[in-house]
């Protein structure tokens, strides 16, 4: 999957491009982990210089409280797999009580040319973030909100293709020019805007651009009520429709909030869910508020849903009551606005863990009738599919997931990563998981699993080591346990991928 471009550093026989998240030894890809990258570009971005331990795990970790004995792991990792310099000694060198130093000469090369995403056969959008015009930052959040939504509402027309909100995001407060945007994602046409909300009204400058020819297709200014910013959003939708395809049908009315303060908690909530524990126990409060302020808000009860799953699956929290409110609250959503896609698929994926099989996929399939540019569902149906065998469905589903996210979200990589073990790539699957190493993702277990069906033991002893780390209670039978496996060739293929990892039983 592709990166955002960034310069690159040669030493040696090497080629280490921070960017794309490699390292090349004579042109051949060395296997090294996420956290690895992002030492060794401190470290070559600054050779010869001292970085003090603090810095170097403030580069790798970021935001993150990391015990010190994981930045020695690593450094030990980077010199076992760099070998020695050319001149015999270490790449690396350990400064006493201080830190540690790039010893080689670093040439720094120019930006590595990325092959351009070919077009989709349909008219091709992407919605830059909106730019926050008002003098308050509080009302970033009400431009990205305004944001997301126009995203929501595009991607619902099967004759576009939208890029999803994940990677727009990764644009946002960075000068490039349109036409470098729309190459990166692969797309035709942008949507950039700007909002401004200031006593009980909103100001919103809109424009359509063709990213090939420069042209303004279409722009409009909006001086409107707060109280109509959501058919102001209908608005900006249906001219950009009819701009790109003609007058369609529109498709059936989403629910909207009652309350715009329930509105901008559901924005910063959505934000936090799947950061940690303490941000998901944030976007709890969040919702719930929200909840409160607005009965029949279905996107709330939706999230609210997601984080409960989240809770149980993902942070260690008690299955119960998290798994039943989690299904209820779900329910609750799709029975609010049956016209919400997100809210089918997120009521699918907890149905699939509950075993509710058929009435999951009834779920998944219409949640991509109602919006088939939703890379979250396509990506979370890759993972029900790979569980239940059906494992190049489950490759072509993340993958298509990919193309309308390419920046995405770091879980999409180990959804990637497990269908990759399935079909038994697991070459492939060190490559994705190495490059997604998060202390937020599970990815590590798989990539210990891969390691060891390649005989490469000592890799996937080590990477089970730190997996337990993070994961000190996790034994392979509850983890079958929880997950909704329903083909048993599949379970056996991970749980014996994890048996010679190491991890527990």
């Amino acid at each position: 999957m592709r990166r955002m471009q960034g310069s690159r550093f040669a030493f040696g026989p090497f080629v280490l491009d921070p960017g794309a998240g490699t390292l090349l030894r004579n042109d051949v890809p060395v296997a090294v982990g996420n956290r690895g990258i992002k030492l060794l570009a401190a470290l070559a971005g600054r050779p010869g210089d001292i970085l003090g331990k603090a810095e170097l795990m403030d580069a790798a970790w970021p935001g993150t409280a990391v015990e010190e004995g994981n930045l020695t792991v690593q450094i030990a990792q980077l010199r076992k797999l760099l070998g020695p310099a050319t001149d015999g000694g270490e790449w690396i060198a350990t400064v006493p009580r201080v830190g540690y130093r790039f010893t080689g000469a670093i040439e720094q090369l120019g930006d590595a040319k990325r092959k351009p995403l070919p077009l989709p056969g349909k008219p091709s959008i992407a919605v830059l973030p909106f730019v926050n015009f008002g003098n308050d930052p509080e009302q970033d959040s009400f431009a990205d909100g305004l944001t997301e939504d126009l995203i929501t509402d595009l991607s619902r027309n099967a004759g576009l293709f939208v890029i999803a909100r994940n990677s727009v995001f990764a644009y946002k407060g960075k000068a490039m020019d349109v036409r470098a945007i729309a190459e990166d994602l692969g797309v035709r046409y942008l949507l950039e805007g700007s909002a401004r909300r200031a006593a009980g009204r909103v100001r919103i400058n809109a424009q359509l651009v063709d990213a090939v020819s420069g042209e303004h297709l279409w722009a409009e200014r909006f001086d409107r009520s707060l109280e109509d910013i959501f058919a102001v959003q209908d608005e900006v939708t249906a001219k950009i429709v009819e701009a790109l395809l003609g007058r369609l049908r529109a498709p059936p009315p989403r629910n909207r909030p009652k309350n715009l303060q329930a509105y901008d908690l559901c924005v910063r909530a959505r934000k936090l869910i799947d950061d940690s524990p303490q941000t998901a126990r944030e976007a709890h409060l969040m919702l719930t508020r929200a909840i409160s302020l607005d009965p029949d808000y279905a996107e709330a009860y939706r999230w609210l849903a997601m984080n409960h799953w989240m809770g149980w699956v993902h942070w260690g929290e008690p299955i119960e009551p998290n798994r039943g409110l989690g299904l209820e609250l779900a329910r609750k959503a799709v029975a609010i606005d049956p016209n919400d896609a997100g809210c089918h698929w997120v009521l699918a994926n907890l149905l699939a863990y509950e075993r509710h099989f058929d009435e999951a996929d009834a779920e998944f399939a219409r949640a991509i009738e109602l919006d088939p540019n939703d890379a979250d569902t396509w990506a979370t149906i890759s993972d029900i599919e790979v569980l239940a065998g059906q494992i190049e469905e489950g490759l072509e589903h993340i993958r298509k997931a990919f193309r309308l996210n390419p920046y995405p979200a770091s879980w999409y990589y180990l959804t990637l990563g497990q269908a990759q073990y399935a079909a038994g790539e697991y070459e492939a699957a060190v490559e994705t998981l190495r490059r997604d190493e998060t202390y937020r993702t599970s990815s590590r277990r798989f990539l210990a699993a891969s390691l060891a069906q390649l005989g490469r033991l000592d890799e996937a002893r080590a990477e089970v080591e730190m997996f337990l780390v993070a994961n000190p209670h996790f034994t392979t039978s509850h983890w079958v346990w929880t997950e909704p496996f329903r083909d048993d060739a599949t379970l056996r293929h991970f749980v014996d991928g994890f048996r010679k990892a190491g991890l527990p039983e």
